[in-house]
């Protein structure tokens, strides 16, 4: 990347309108049926059967201890984000993936209109974490699931990023799905967009044309300057990323 300007990069070949909207035309019957296919998965995914989980599963949160039946906050489902966390980690050392996709969800009344809560469970201890949702200026309900990972988990390792959804049924709770890894890309909206431009995402896995910039991977393709991303912003608005460990 060093030393490059936007000329040395291929482009795709340059094309009259007519030859441009054909190519568009043959890629949206593609499109189409992709997202015809997005919605026959999503219509499997509603007739997953559903296991009882232990509605009395302890959190923390600002008001100290409540259960898992308390997250949903009277309504019927719950989306719970599983944090990954680096205890005694200063903040540019916190997981830059977790941070990523949590800085998307910011508008939340579409999702609590259909009777869904979104709440973020962190892996790590309530104080450090809750400094770094202050931080990053995020305002979804947040709790600590460290001392209820193994029941909540059931199994499933610990220490890396899951999106789960339960349903309440009076004072039943029932795990009804859960994702990991680029599943929880369902969170992000950024590699959504970057998606639909020219160079595409720039990582190095993708299937692009010869010469294509791909030079993101790793930590590296959310990270800059040797911390997430969006951490930036927030330093320069004069938040303090200070989480209490003694290590800046």
């Amino acid at each position: 990347m060093k030393g490059m300007t936007k000329t040395d990069f291929p482009t795709p070949e340059i094309v009259d309108r007519p030859t441009f909207q054909a190519g568009i035309d043959k890629l949206r019957l593609r499109e189409k049926a992709h997202t015809r296919e997005g919605d026959a998965i999503a219509a499997a995914r509603r007739r997953l059967p559903m296991v009882k989980v232990d509605g009395t599963a302890v959190l923390t949160g600002e008001k100290g201890a409540l259960t898992l039946l308390d997250a949903f906050e009277g309504r019927r489902m719950l989306m719970a984000y599983y944090f990954m966390w680096y205890t005694g980690k200063p903040a540019p050392d916190q997981c830059e993936g977790c941070t990523w996709v949590t800085s998307m969800v910011r508008e939340l009344s579409y999702i609590h209109a259909r009777d869904i809560t979104y709440a973020t469970f962190c892996q790590g201890p309530y104080e450090e974490s809750a400094r770094y949702r202050d931080f990053m200026g995020w305002e979804m309900s947040w709790y600590s699931a460290q001392g209820s990972l193994d029941t909540l988990l059931a199994g499933r390792p610990a220490g890396i990023m899951y999106l789960i959804c339960y349903l309440r049924q009076g004072s039943d709770v029932y795990e009804t799905y859960w994702t990991t890894m680029r599943g929880v890309e369902a969170m992000d909206n950024s590699y959504r967009l970057i998606d639909l431009t020219v160079y595409g995402r720039q990582e190095k896995w993708e299937d692009s044309p010869a010469g294509w910039p791909q030079w993101w991977e790793g930590k590296q393709r959310i990270r800059t300057d040797g911390r997430p991303t969006a951490q930036w912003a927030r330093l320069k608005a004069g938040y303090s990323d200070d989480l209490g460990t003694g290590r800046r």
